[in-house]
């Protein structure tokens, strides 16, 4: 599979890439429902509070972040495209319906393939320029993303998804 993006570029992005064993069917349904999403999306004991997804290109992506210690970080995001099953892109860089963001920090790039025993899942943040690249590889994006995707599998696995 040809990723749109091309070859990623080690001084604006940042990847994480993994072959899972469950059915990429399963990943695709957490990552694009809510009600799955607020379960594993960010590291415990981390909790998503709010989360809403209009999953079509200029649809809202949009997560709230809650801290073991009560702060809530609202992240508003609009996707750029969507191939069912396969890819979707999102950035904060533009709102809902394209509108510029005030703050943008990155786009996200999810790619799944299936394989013989699950899925190839790659994860790309990529950033505007090489300081906001190494802001978010220093907030512990590897960690972050690594620990939210074996989060994602677990909860695959505990059979969330057939309920």
């Amino acid at each position: 599979m040809t990723f749109p993006l091309g070859k990623p570029d080690p001084k604006l992005d940042l990847v994480l890439e993994r072959e899972v064993d469950v059915p990429l069917e399963l990943v695709w349904k957490a990552w694009t429902t809510p009600e799955h999403i607020r379960h594993w999306f960010v590291p415990k004991p981390w909790t998503i509070t709010a989360c809403e997804i209009d999953l079509r290109p200029g649809g809202i992506f949009s997560t709230t972040m809650r801290s073991p210690e009560g702060d809530e970080f609202p992240n508003v995001g609009c996707y750029l495209e969507v191939v069912p099953h396969q890819r979707f892109i999102w950035t904060d860089t533009l709102l809902p319906g394209f509108r510029p963001s005030p703050k943008p920090f990155f786009t996200a790039a999810l790619q799944l393939e299936p394989t013989a025993t699950g899925t190839r899942y790659t994860a790309t943040a990529i950033h505007g320029n090489e300081e906001t690249r190494k802001s978010h590889e220093e907030m512990g994006f590897h960690d972050g993303w690594g620990t939210v995707l074996t989060q994602l599998v677990d909860y695959i696995k505990a059979g969330n998804l057939a309920r």
